[in-house]
């Protein structure tokens, strides 16, 4: 079979990476690795404050293989959380209260938010974790936020419709695959919305993402859509990770 084309790629990312969280991805990361794709792996410095990365050597260990296996690792906020006050304006209170309680990048102001930010960079940067992105949780990066990710020497974020270059923010399309796995009725209607968006973009996109999550790993209808898109996908698109598909001039 030809190989398939750089511009027509792949990402596996897996969001809230974090020690509490990691367990659940294990299996579907034997089977990726056995088909040989690359992951995006979206680390949460302190998940909901109680899951420090530093803290927590056998995770860490499990990072530097990933590292070592070509997978990227990108700064996934600092808390992941939204523990503020429930705010009275009808879109904050849905932004922050029904669409998500862990937009934690929504609301904060450039100060705080430009500390979070480096503080996870630092952090990695002990560790030794090279880093070319942020992607605040839920996608929900504030305009105070966007200001201070601007001045930091990153290369890319994203948002569920691209990803998104700095420091310009120059959008490049490439769809998102993502389950709400909550409930049974979610996850029927997450079933066939991410059926019929794959179908939409598999031919014309060049970049799809898959962006799973831990609770995604919890139920069978979920988990295995991923793994069935991921060998799909791999038929006719090339795995890459967000950094890589980026650097190969897209």
């Amino acid at each position: 079979m030809a190989e398939p084309a750089v511009h027509r790629g792949f990402c596996v990312v897996l969001h809230d990476v974090a020690p509490s969280q990691w367990p659940l991805y294990r299996p579907l990361v034997e089977e990726a690795d056995r088909l040989g794709l690359p992951l995006t792996l979206l680390v949460v410095p302190d998940f909901h404050r109680r899951d420090r990365i530093d803290r927590a050597p056998e995770f860490l260990r499990s990072m530097e293989s990933r590292l070592a296996r070509g997978d990227e690792i990108v700064l996934h906020g600092w808390f992941h959380d939204d523990p503020g006050p429930v705010p009275l304006r009808p879109e904050e209170l849905f932004m922050r209260r029904v669409f998500t309680h862990e937009g934690e990048f929504y609301r904060l102001g450039a100060a705080e938010a430009l500390q979070r930010m480096q503080d996870g960079l630092a952090l990695f940067s002990r560790l030794g974790w090279p880093v070319h992105g942020f992607v605040a949780p839920a996608w929900l990066l504030g305009r105070e936020a966007r200001r201070a990710l601007s001045s930091l020497p990153l290369d890319y974020t994203s948002d569920p419709g691209g990803l998104i270059r700095l420091p310009a923010f120059q959008h490049l399309a490439a769809p998102t695959l993502v389950w709400s796995s909550g409930t049974w009725w979610r996850r029927l209607l997450s079933l066939a919305w991410n059926t019929a968006r794959l179908d939409r973009h598999r031919r014309s996109a060049p970049l799809i993402r898959l962006g799973l999550h831990p609770v995604d790993m919890r139920h069978r209808l979920a988990r295995g859509y991923w793994l069935r898109t991921m060998a799909e996908l791999l038929r006719d698109r090339r795995p890459m990770t967000k950094h890589q598909w980026l650097e190969a001039g897209q």
